[in-house]
């Protein structure tokens, strides 16, 4: 099993939570940007660079990906990429994509979508909170041991 992380967005609190469960899990952690991303010294940890361009860094995670792996995104295009390989998906908010909540999330995201190309405000998300990185945090714990136990 190795973690992917979708780190051209995600939050820098979120990275940190991951560095130290891949020690600590022994867990091989992948980083991948069309940008530089600075990684602690960790045979665990390691950050692969993409060529820039639209969903470029996104096509990689799901090329690389194997079943059982999990990935860390808020882009709900890459986590049901993601859920089709097998893969398990995880919001830096705390929340799994499924396969029962994806084709919903979809659907909202091109409601969303549709809604702001016709030029309506549809705000953005919310701010991110302690809340959130300790929600994160949980999930990921437990997503570790249940796979150590496996």
């Amino acid at each position: 099993m190795r973690i992917w992380v979708d780190a051209d967005a995600c939050p820098n609190v979120i990275k940190d939570i991951l560095f130290r469960a891949a020690e600590r899990a022994q867990v091989p952690l992948t980083l991948v940007a069309n940008q530089a991303i600075r990684t602690p010294p960790s045979q665990f940890i390691k950050a692969l660079q993409v060529a820039s361009g639209f969903d470029v860094a996104d096509d990689r995670i799901v090329e690389l990906t194997d079943a059982g792996d999990l990935v860390i995104t808020a882009d709900i295009p890459l986590a049901a990429g993601v859920l089709e390989k097998g893969g398990h998906a995880l919001d830096p908010r705390g929340e799994f994509y499924t396969k029962d909540n994806i084709k919903e999330r979809l659907a909202m995201r091109k409601l969303m979508d549709e809604l702001r190309s016709s030029g309506v405000e549809t705000g953005g998300p919310a701010t991110f909170s302690n809340a959130d990185r300790q929600a994160f945090a949980n999930k990921l714990d437990r997503f570790l041991v249940a796979s150590a136990q496996t």
